[in-house]
């Protein structure tokens, strides 16, 4: 390669301190510019994370010829649109998760990537991280014997009066904030396509979706029971249990470089240690090899659209009081 990839971010969001000090470790990379519909918060930003360029139009970022790859960490409703944007201007896409809040969404953005050859990728820190290596490896070895059960929970006090994450109309609410961790990394070991879900939510002022509690039922027998929530003490939880052992997860949604797991068949309890990488340097790896056409992004576009099926599927069930066949 004679030249970093050159990343832009198309935002100003707090997610992005902890990305751009990834894209700086990594040698194919450089930042290269921001944007923000505000030009002097643009200005602002790029002078405290000594960017070189700042721009206050989105438009105007997408414009520009000397940009690889886009980071996208806009409210959720904006994640189609500005996907579509980017891809149509000849950029990678690294957009944080959800892609987008409806598998016909997701379609458009496949249909546009693919027209143009470019990578779109969801966000998912979690999947490009050794711990979750290896949980998948020792699910599909029998180290629990075969999988049964799978329960999952994200929840923390969201105490931002004027936060996105409470609008209805950007995509607020608990369930793709949090809830979208611990449904996705069932999709991910679970072993089959959900045939069926069940949801129910408490709403709050704005009307999102503040606690949300699910099950999803599998193809092939395995159940996913969740609980998501903004109203909560701070907790992570992800537990695999299978007809011969458990294996516990402590962080199974932001690992950091040193993790361990716990595996306990009968009275036999076993502490697995695995090494990682520092926070999100493997999701730039794997997008760098995406545009350099070195191997497929991991989290491909028929993930992402079965995540937002399932999602759009846990919301419908909820507001309907049913359980809703996939």
């Amino acid at each position: 390669m004679s030249r970093p990839l050159r990343w832009a971010l198309l935002g100003t969001a707090r997610i992005n301190r902890l990305l751009i000090p990834a894209i700086r470790s990594s040698p194919r990379s450089t930042v290269v510019a921001v944007a923000s519909r505000d030009l002097a918060r643009a200005q602002a930003y790029a002078t405290e994370w000594k960017i070189d360029r700042a721009v206050g139009s989105y438009e105007e970022l997408l414009d520009a010829a000397d940009i690889d790859i886009v980071y996208i960490p806009l409210p959720n409703s904006l994640h189609a649109e500005w996907c579509i944007r980017a891809v149509e201007r000849e950029k990678h896409v690294l957009c944080e998760k959800p892609l987008a809040l409806t598998a016909a969404d997701v379609d458009r953005i496949a249909a546009a990537a693919s027209t143009r050859d470019r990578t779109v990728a969801e966000g998912f820190m979690y999947r490009h991280h050794a711990q979750t290596a290896r949980v998948s490896e020792l699910v599909e070895n029998g180290a629990i014997g075969r999988l049964r059960m799978i329960l999952g929970g994200f929840t923390y006090p969201q105490s931002r009066a004027a936060d996105v994450r409470l609008e209805p109309a950007l995509g607020g609410g608990c369930l793709w904030d949090v809830g979208c961790y611990p449904v996705s990394f069932a999709q991910y070991v679970g072993g089959a396509p959900p045939v069926r879900v069940s949801g129910w939510k408490q709403a709050g002022p704005t009307g999102v979706d503040e606690a949300f509690a699910g099950t999803l039922t599998y193809q092939n027998g395995v159940v996913c029971q969740f609980h998501a929530g903004f109203r909560a003490a701070y907790q992570t939880v992800l537990r695999l249990i299978g007809t011969d052992g458990v294996l516990d997860v402590e962080r199974p949604f932001r690992p950091g470089p040193l993790e361990t797991l716990r595996l306990q068949r009968g009275s036999s309890v076993e502490q697995i240690v695995v090494e990682g990488s520092p926070a999100f340097l493997d999701e730039v790896i794997d997008m760098e090899d995406a545009a350099l056409g070195i191997r497929p992004a991991r989290i491909t576009l028929a993930e992402s659209r079965l995540h937002a099926a399932t999602i759009e599927a846990l919301h419908r069930a909820a507001t309907e009081r049913r359980d809703v066949e996939m």
